[in-house]
């Protein structure tokens, strides 16, 4: 697999391989369909990618919330499901 590094990424920007990979895709859609692909939603993207949105502290205690609530009905599947009796084959 090729190294990310500036000089192969999307203009040369400091881009993960998901992100180069999110950019490329992108235009070969807007391509596909015959549409201009250097827009201002594509400058969004890079924008949110290359300086992302911090989340304050309230905004971090939801999601952690959420995700506690999330495992823990995970957790009572699980249960559930060992407990009940499979039919044998």
């Amino acid at each position: 697999m090729m190294e990310l590094e500036p000089g192969n990424t999307f203009r040369g920007l400091p881009l993960t391989s998901e992100q180069d990979s999110e950019i490329r895709h992108y235009i070969h859609v807007r391509e596909r369909h015959g549409l201009p692909w250097d827009t201002p939603e594509l400058h969004a993207m890079l924008a949110d990618m290359l300086d992302p949105p911090e989340a304050d502290e309230e905004d971090r205690h939801s999601i952690a919330g959420s995700m506690d609530k999330e495992l823990s009905a995970a957790d009572l599947d699980a249960e559930r499901d060992r407990s009940v009796p499979r039919p044998e084959s």
